[in-house]
């Protein structure tokens, strides 16, 4: 989602109630990112836990792969973003900045003809894991 004054004006309650639903259940929100869902690939935006890793590592762990995607803070604030204290330096949003091993990294600074370059051999990976 963009960086709306909408979004941006409820974006720590935000936090603070999901913080509290992980506090009661650690895999609350993944329970109900996986619920019902029948797609042989799903791809779940923005994890931003280091609990929600383990949580579908522990749960799918033949079929996980971890995928980070960053930007510089110079290409982000080009894009729109302005770091608000006591917000953007949370666990929510960086939480999965370190300790983490991804199996995939992303570059996000240029344009989409890059981006589209470095998913290629992801989506190579992913076609050849699909049932025939």
């Amino acid at each position: 989602m963009a960086a709306s004054e909408y979004k941006e004006r409820y974006r720590a309650q935000m936090i603070r109630w999901g913080e509290k639903q992980r506090d009661r259940d650690p895999g609350f929100f993944c329970r109900l990112i996986v619920k019902d869902v029948k797609q042989p690939v799903w791809i779940v935006s923005d994890t931003r836990r280091w609990s929600d890793v383990e949580w579908f590592r522990e749960h799918f762990p033949q079929v996980v792969q971890t995928v980070r995607v960053s930007a510089s803070e110079e290409t982000r604030k080009q894009r729109g973003w302005i770091f608000t204290a006591g917000v953007d330096d949370t666990q929510s949003e960086c939480g999965l900045d370190e300790g983490v091993r991804w199996d995939w990294t992303l570059d996000n600074d240029g344009g989409p003809e890059g981006l589209e370059e470095q998913l290629r051999p992801l989506m190579d990976y992913i076609g050849g894991r699909l049932p025939r």
